[in-house]
């Protein structure tokens, strides 16, 4: 790993120090602030302040609390996302792959309708239709995001088929499972882990956007909530609420999306997989 890091530039290298620092705030939380994310502890739309680092919201909450808090949802959407997303991707595409005729069919055809339709609406329509929590979150986005993996990886398969070694296989009797395991997956693993890395940032912005619209869950605290919240406070636009109560979330937000695609893309250059030709 540390050898990685070191062919990475100055930007992923910031990148992966302010990913870190997230990490960070959302594992040792309670240590950061001594407020609670839910219950108001200061006067209503307090500006920043030694209390209150980074202000109040219209209820008194802590702001800096929130932020805290709220990164431990963004995190566990991102990767639990993405790792679903990457799992079931990748097994289908390699299913689609190799086996071919009615399998690759179907599941291509399934590929097509994923990345046809607009995902927003679908995360609308879903988030309405199971109902606000974390887990049902993750589950949809996960649905929705299987697709570029699957597709991907189908790709490669296809063209790992083809080669002598594979075929060599084949004739001296090695199974689906042999072959996978032993060929593919060490072939595939650079596509995969970089899929990995562009649907974390897909997911976070994916659940900021559900959280924004409302469809959050309401009982726990995200960023995306943050933002809600705030714009519907009435006339924010008109006064200085929005320099501390919107500015704060919204630029962790941007920071932790810009800082997954800037080490997203480190790794295609490291891993050269040049996922633009396979897919």
């Amino acid at each position: 790993m540390s050898n990685i890091l070191k062919r990475f530039s100055t930007a992923g290298k910031i990148s992966v120090f302010l990913i870190t620092l997230v990490c960070f705030m959302a594992i040792f939380a309670p240590l950061l602030t001594k407020h609670p994310w839910n219950q108001p502890t200061g006067d209503a739309l307090e500006p920043p302040s030694k209390a209150h680092i980074l202000g109040t919201d219209d209820l008194g909450i802590d702001l800096w609390s929130q932020i805290c808090y709220g990164a431990r949802n963004s995190i566990a959407v991102g990767i639990g996302t993405a790792l679903t997303a990457c799992l079931l991707g990748t097994a289908l595409g390699i299913i689609a792959g190799y086996c071919g005729g009615i399998p690759d069919l179907v599941i291509s055809a399934v590929i097509d309708v994923l990345t046809a339709i607009p995902g927003l609406p679908l995360m609308i329509a879903a988030g309405a239709f199971f109902g606000p929590s974390i887990k049902n979150i993750i589950l949809i986005l996960s649905i929705l995001s299987w697709a570029m993996p699957a597709r991907i990886i189908r790709s490669k398969i296809i063209s790992l088929k083809q080669e002598m070694y594979i075929k060599a296989a084949q004739g001296y009797g090695a199974g689906f499972s042999y072959i996978t395991i032993k060929h593919f997956l060490p072939r595939i693993f650079p596509l995969s882990a970089t899929s990995f890395i562009r649907l974390i940032s897909k997911a976070i912005v994916s659940e900021a956007s559900l959280s924004f619209l409302g469809l959050g869950d309401p009982t726990s605290k995200s960023w995306g909530l943050i933002l809600n919240y705030a714009l519907n406070f009435p006339g924010i636009y008109f006064t200085d609420y929005w320099k501390w109560w919107l500015v704060y979330p919204l630029l962790c937000i941007i920071l932790l999306v810009l800082s997954t695609a800037v080490i997203g893309r480190e790794f295609e250059k490291i891993l050269d997989t040049k996922i633009s030709s396979v897919v």
